[in-house]
């Protein structure tokens, strides 16, 4: 089973020991339990002024507190990755795939290192690997809802979905939801790409999109009424126990 890691507001002693060694990584944090302690002063202390701007933007508390908390996590991760103050990661900007401006996914200067970050509820998920890499982490939904947004799925995944009952048919939606997103993340074009146009499955087994391995992550265990996945480009290699 895929290694997924809690990030919670103690230090990272053991978290990554050796830094990072090139397997994907995956890991989740809960915003409620993150930002109820000292991490929440942390932020101030690692997030950038651009960052510390865009969530005092927020009106709503809730989301502030999820984007503090899901920046100062990032930080934390890959500074524990790659050796460097939190406050000090160098992120840029990737082309964009769609026109070639420098307003595409986040990235890190000078690094093989790629990582990818999702959102839902109360749960933040990032992922780690040394080649593109998509994540998603949903909620799962009603089945009023799946049945809805199935529309814009593959033809084959709106088939299978059909044929389920109906009790089964919103875990089946968000397995293949999240791998899609992943996908689509991992390719950097996110859902200006039609979701229709790629087929994932909605089976307990994620089906590869040419190069790119997918890979439904255990989150439920964790939190139920939660799914998620990653892509990662090429063959993954298995995380070291």
């Amino acid at each position: 089973m895929t290694d997924i890691r809690m990030l919670g507001r103690d230090a990272l002693p053991d978290a990554v020991p050796g830094g990072w060694q090139g397997e994907p990584r995956t890991w989740l944090l809960s915003v409620a339990e993150y930002t109820d302690g000292p991490d929440g002063a942390l932020a101030d202390k690692v997030l950038d002024a651009e960052e510390r701007d865009r969530a005092a933007a927020f009106v709503r508390e809730a989301d502030r507190q999820r984007y503090r908390a899901a920046h100062t996590g990032l930080r934390r991760l890959l500074g524990a990755y790659l050796g460097v103050d939190p406050a000090a990661v160098p992120f840029t900007r990737e082309p964009c795939p769609g026109c070639g401006a420098p307003h595409g996914r986040p990235a890190v200067t000078g690094t093989p290192l790629h990582f990818n970050m999702s959102h839902a509820g109360d749960l933040v998920l990032f992922a780690f690997a040394g080649a593109p890499v998509g994540a998603d982490v949903e909620q799962v939904q009603p089945v009023a809802v799946a049945d809805q947004v199935a529309a814009s799925l593959h033809p084959r995944e709106r088939a299978e979905l059909a044929g389920l009952p109906a009790a089964d048919r919103p875990a089946a939606f968000a397995r293949c939801w999240t791998r899609k997103e992943a996908y689509l993340k991992g390719l950097g074009t996110g859902l200006s790409r039609d979701p229709a146009a790629d087929y994932v499955g909605t089976g307990p087994r994620p089906v590869p999109v040419g190069s790119w391995t997918l890979t439904d992550l255990p989150v439920g265990d964790v939190r139920p009424g939660y799914a998620a996945a990653r892509a990662v480009l090429g063959a993954a290699r298995p995380p070291a126990s």
